[in-house]
Formats: C-alpha cells, structure tokens, sequence
C-alpha cells in the first residue's frame, strides 16, 4: 500500500523558517518517481495547493501567497520531497499535506485541485507565533 508521511513541522515565529518533508512509504514506494503536492488545511478553512514540483524536479508551481518564501525541491539520495518554508507568517498556520497522483510520472489533472491527487500524508502541523 503506498503511503506518504509528512515531517517537519512545529512551532515557529514570525519571520522564521522551517522545512518540511515528504517521503513514501510502503514496499517498493518511492516519491522519487511521483509528482508531488503540497497542501495545507488551516481550522474552518478549505484545503489549499501551497506548492507542486513534478516527477523530475524540472517544473515547480507556487501559490501566490508564498512565493519568494517557500521552495520545493527534491532530494532523490533520500527519497524525499523538501518544502523549505521562510519568512513565515501567521496566516501560514495549518496542518500541511503531501501528495501525489495515482501514477509514477503522472502529472495531476489540476495541479492545486486535491482530486487530482490518490495519494495522501497524515499531515504535519505548523504553527505560526510569537
């Protein structure tokens, strides 16, 4: 069963950074070949696409609301999808996901729509506070 787990997360002040991690688990499971989504769900409020980076690391998509803050990035010695979060903010608050498409190499219908998406972490919470 293909599985991801998010880690990384934490209590933060403003204007600090923190880098969050996505790894696959489960026999044979590898985000190494996997587009990968980042999301992020804050209390009473949708899930939102934060970042995307596809299969090969080539092309990264931001939202508006964090780009020039937050860089995704893959790191295949470790198997593992990097989301370097700086000058963060309070609004940044929520538990983050990632995912990916049903598909090794395939690139997600929507790159910010969650039903694009089969696969799913646990979510790992950040915080944002003084």
């Amino acid at each position: 069963q293909l599985q991801l787990v998010e880690s990384g997360g934490g209590l933060v002040q403003p204007g600090g950074s923190l880098n969050l991690s996505c790894i696959g688990s489960g026999s044979g499971f590898s985000v190494d070949y996997y587009a990968v989504g980042w999301f992020r769900q804050a209390p009473g409020k949708e899930r939102e696409g934060v970042s995307f980076i596809d299969a090969t690391g080539g092309h990264t998509i931001y939202a508006d609301s964090v780009r020039g803050r937050f860089t995704v990035s893959r790191d295949n010695a470790l198997n593992t999808v990097v989301l370097q979060m700086n000058s963060l903010e309070p609004s940044d608050s929520a538990t983050y996901y990632c995912a990916t498409p049903r598909w090794a190499g395939e690139d997600p219908r929507t790159f910010f729509g969650t039903e694009s998406y089969s696969f799913w972490g646990q979510g790992t919470q950040v915080t944002v506070s003084s």
